[in-house]
């Protein structure tokens, strides 16, 4: 599989295959790779940290991340660019490297990406949950459309809402299929009574 070369944005939250990740952005070298992401209609990649922190020297991110695409951007004030960006693919890292400003660059393989599935009837308490979050929420939490009958886009979104560390996230994120992704899922909601049935 051809390479394809990313910026790599790490952060201390795993963005999925569809979710929407807002994001400020005020260092300099993140500001340049907006710029240019914008200006050549390319995307960046989302890693965890694994190492480091998101402010300051280059940090140490997860192997496997998400593809992000800059959709929205605003700038209320200067230095502040506020982005709002999408999830797509997701990728493997193969090499990376820092450049003097400190912004990583990586080669990185994109991992297939998940097959269409119909959603089981058992994981229909994950359905619930999302569809829980979207009648409560004013603002819009999920890109449309919703698909509360995909068990790849199920998986995902349920992912993002549920208050789980950034590891176990990242671990889901890494999981080849939905409903193996499903099944942690729904033990966890079952345990904590977060839906009923």
């Amino acid at each position: 599989m051809t390479a394809l070369r990313v910026p790599i944005f790490p952060l201390n939250t795993v963005l999925f295959p569809g979710g929407l990740l807002p994001l400020r952005v005020f260092e300099a070298r993140y500001m340049d790779m907006s710029r240019d992401c914008l200006r050549h209609d390319r995307p960046f990649g989302v890693c965890l940290i694994r190492e480091g922190k998101e402010v300051g020297a280059p940090a140490t991110p997860e192997p496997v991340g998400c593809l992000a695409r800059i959709t929205d951007w605003d700038m209320h004030q200067l230095g502040l660019l506020h982005l709002t960006t999408l999830g797509g693919r997701r990728f493997r890292i193969l090499s990376s490297e820092a450049s003097a400003q400190g912004l990583v660059s990586a080669d990185v393989e994109l991992l297939p990406p998940e097959e269409a599935v119909a959603l089981p009837a058992r994981f229909a308490p994950c359905a619930r949950l999302l569809e829980l979050v979207v009648a409560d929420q004013e603002q819009p939490v999920f890109a449309e459309p919703y698909r509360f009958d995909d068990a790849a886009w199920v998986s995902y979104r349920v992912s993002e809402v549920l208050p789980l560390p950034p590891a176990t996230k990242q671990g889901l994120l890494e999981l080849p299929d939905s409903l193996s992704r499903l099944e942690v899922l729904l033990r966890f909601i079952q345990q904590r009574g977060v839906v009923a049935g």
